[in-house]
C-alpha cells in the first residue's frame, strides 16, 4: 500500500478544449496497470474536442451536469453518481451543460506499448454544442 500525495492541478490547452477545463491526475500506472485516472472540470459551457481512445474511456460524473456525444448525433445528459463508457475508437466529446459546471472522473488505459490511446481532432463547434444542449 501507498499513499499518493495530491497532484498539481493544470489548466487544459486550447488545441483539445473550448472554455476552461482544468485536469488533476489522480493516477498513471506502470507496468503491469496502464489505467489512467484524472478528474477533470468543466466550467459551464467548456468541452473536450471530438476524440477518441484505442482502448476506450470511462467517465464517472463527479458533480454538476454534463453532456457526451457521438459523431451518429447521439447525446447523453449525465449527472452526477452516472458514469458513461465510451467503447474502443468512438469519436466523443464531453463537457459541462451550458448552465452549471461538470466534474468527472476520466478513467482509460494506454495502449499495450505504453503510448498515448487518445487521437485529438477537431473543436465541437458552437453550433453543435448548442444543439446538442438542447436536444439532451
Amino acid at each position: 500500500m501507498k499513499l499518493q500525495a495530491v497532484q498539481s492541478t493544470s489548466k487544459m490547452p486550447p488545441q483539445a478544449f473550448t472554455g476552461d477545463v482544468y485536469m488533476t491526475p489522480v493516477y498513471n500506472g506502470t507496468g503491469p496497470s496502464r489505467m489512467t485516472v484524472a478528474l477533470v472540470r468543466f466550467t459551464p459551457g467548456a468541452r473536450t474536442n471530438w476524440h477518441s481512445h484505442a482502448v476506450g474511456q470511462t467517465l464517472h460524473v463527479t458533480e454538476g451536469v454534463g453532456l457526451v456525444g457521438t459523431r451518429d448525433g447521439s447525446v447523453l445528459r449525465i449527472h452526477a453518481g452516472e458514469t458513461v463508457l465510451c467503447p474502443p475508437d468512438e469519436q466523443h466529446w464531453h463537457g459541462a451543460a451550458e448552465d452549471t459546471f461538470m466534474s468527472h472522473l476520466a478513467m482509460l488505459e494506454a495502449k499495450p506499448d505504453g503510448s498515448d490511446p487518445t487521437t485529438w481532432l477537431e473543436p465541437v463547434t458552437d453550433e453543435h454544442y448548442k444543439t446538442a444542449n438542447q436536444a439532451a
